[in-house]
């Protein structure tokens, strides 16, 4: 493809050299770099990709996409300025590929909580209807058959434009996409044509990277605001929470049609006309535009009423019939380390989930005290080089909600593991309701196995904070260590153990 061809739709400051360069490749890593590509210089929080553009005109780079024209002058490559290289290869990654997202149906889900469980509640809907789906987000990205470890959430914009190539070309027609607000800051989606975008809610987290609520939640508001009015299909939709006021003040500015719905009724088109949440799953009847529709899940507690809310006016707005989305919802029985059960013959129901952030960790533990009769032991830490502000505030509702609170590592990063539970010790300290008792075991395979020492028949013991991942950084190092894992050895030590006294 022509640099000029690659450049369609990008507003450019300056240029040196040829535009009608042919160009191979498309990077941003100059170590990916090969003969004919176009490399992007894209500024960082950590690095620069300007100071690696000598590394990518010597791997074979053609052309240059910066924002500002470097001193030196490479013989034979042309060099174009603009003024946002991350919005710009955006543009140009959905170029080189043909834009790909025009020729799927694309839904993005953002939001602090609910994206995960969403995105699977539609793949499983969309696969009841008989299509072929791929799936993008924190667990994995996935279609047909395939399942490829997850790096980021979202995909940086030329890897997310070629992965939705290679959907297309197997046969996938419907794409489920979380979208951070990493991303939407970074502009990774600006050049996705998306069919509906969906917000689920926002609650404190990722404050070290926005600074304040109200920059995150701006962030959110980019993908119905600006990134959905780009998109050229002819119906676009926008799925917004009203149980929550910045579903109110997206639904506002949107770009797309407004679906709303809510758990509470508020004025939402899709809402809850009856309802059963029960330790076994969640029985409804929905209220919505194109009729009642009668739902079933395994998954349980209030927050996941709502993601299912999400998914089906979602899905129901894009033109799916009620029956393949009610058949959907049904056969959806877990999602990876939400609220996973870890199975056991010991009378101990053991979970693990995701919860890392205020909200998500209450609204697990008030869902969990509904429905259990016993004792429940909650296991959490925090993690390093994140949002410190967050970790008395969990302590205290861990302590509030838990008959028994182990504080352990999550994933340290750099800092100490113990700095990080004295910070979340504060809010526990700070409880007056506190009716617990607590342990600080900074081991966190140690901690699990605590936890599971000291259950006993009919307690629950609820492991949270990393939910699906299957490490934990220490440092910059990855370490395999998985939650679910350590459960299960940990339970069938007790189990040989009791078996041994007997």
């Amino acid at each position: 493809m022509k640099l000029r061809e690659l450049l369609k739709g990008v507003k450019t400051s300056q240029i040196v050299g040829s535009l009608d360069v042919d160009i191979q490749g498309v990077s941003y890593n100059s170590k990916e770099v090969g003969d004919g590509f176009l490399f992007v210089a894209l500024p960082g929080t950590r690095t620069d990709g300007h100071r690696f553009i000598e590394d990518a005109v010597k791997k074979g780079a053609r052309a240059l996409l910066v924002e500002r024209i470097p001193q030196s002058a490479f013989e034979g490559v042309s060099i174009v300025r603009v003024d946002d290289t991350k919005s710009a290869l955006a543009l140009v990654s959905a170029n080189f590929f043909s834009d790909p997202s025009k020729e799927l149906t694309v839904v993005g889900v953002t939001g602090t909580n609910g994206k995960t469980t969403v995105t699977y509640l539609l793949e499983a809907i969309w696969k009841a209807e008989g299509r072929e789906v791929g799936v993008i987000g924190t667990v994995e990205y996935r279609f047909s058959g395939r399942s490829i470890p997850s790096n980021m959430t979202t995909p940086e914009s030329v890897d997310l434009m070629r992965l939705l190539r290679e959907m297309k070309e197997n046969g996938v027609s419907c794409v489920a996409m979380e979208v951070s607000s990493h991303a939407l800051d970074k502009k990774r989606v600006d050049g996705c044509q998306f069919d509906a975008a969906v917000f689920t809610n926002i609650t404190q987290d990722h404050l070290d990277y926005h600074g304040s609520m109200e920059n995150y939640f701006n962030a959110k508001k980019r993908l119905f605001k600006e990134v959905l009015s780009y998109s050229e299909k002819k119906e676009k939709f926008s799925v917004v929470n009203f149980d929550t006021p910045y579903g109110r003040k997206i639904a506002e500015e949107s770009a797309g049609e407004v679906i709303s719905y809510s758990t509470s009724g508020n004025g939402a088109m899709v809402c809850v006309k009856k309802k059963k949440l029960t330790g076994q799953g969640i029985w409804a009847i929905l209220s919505t535009p194109w009729g009642e529709l009668e739902i079933s899940s395994s998954l349980i507690g209030e927050h996941n009423l709502s993601n299912i809310l999400a998914a089906s006016a979602t899905a129901l707005s894009l033109g799916t019939s009620p029956e393949a989305v009610k058949r959907g919802i049904s056969s959806v029985s877990s999602i990876p380390g939400r609220l996973e059960k870890v199975e056991n013959p010991l009378g101990i129901t053991v979970l693990v989930d995701y919860a890392h952030t205020p909200d998500a960790l209450r609204n697990v533990l008030k869902t969990l005290r509904s429905v259990i009769s016993g004792r429940l032991i909650l296991v959490f830490g925090c993690g390093g080089d994140r949002d410190p502000i967050k970790r008395p505030i969990m302590g205290k509702i861990g302590i509030e909600f838990s008959d028994i609170l182990i504080i352990t590592s999550d994933n340290p990063r750099t800092e100490s593991p113990d700095s990080i539970i004295e910070q979340i010790e504060r809010g526990v300290l700070e409880c007056e309701g506190k009716k617990g008792i607590y342990f600080k075991i900074p081991d966190r395979r140690m901690a699990i196995r605590k936890a599971v020492e000291i259950a006993r028949n009919g307690d629950t013991v609820l492991v949270a904070g990393k939910g699906h991942e299957n490490y934990q950084i220490v440092g910059s190092e990855k370490i395999p260590f998985d939650d679910r894992v350590e459960a299960r050895r940990a339970l069938e030590e007790k189990r040989r153990n009791t078996r041994e006294t007997c």
